[in-house]
């Protein structure tokens, strides 16, 4: 999901790692990830991946950028 973050934040990112995530049960899976995308600055990306019969990748739903590493990952 990176290209979707970078597209719709119109940021280019030089890093882009996961450090944490969550999990939600839907339709699917919803996931929460606190991702580090530069030395002190971190994005909460919120990230739904469809059932496995429907066949499509993972897909950027919203996100929370001007996070720091030590902000909680919560569900919004």
């Amino acid at each position: 999901v990176q290209a979707q973050f970078e597209s719709r934040a119109n940021t280019n990112c030089v890093i882009f790692t996961a450090i944490k995530y969550k999990t939600q049960v839907v339709a699917g899976t919803m996931y929460f990830i606190k991702v580090q995308v530069s030395d002190a600055e971190y994005v909460h990306l919120k990230v739904f991946q469809s059932l496995p019969y429907e066949n499509q990748g993972p897909s950027l739903v919203s996100f929370q950028t001007g996070k720091t590493k030590d902000d909680p990952l919560t569900y919004f």
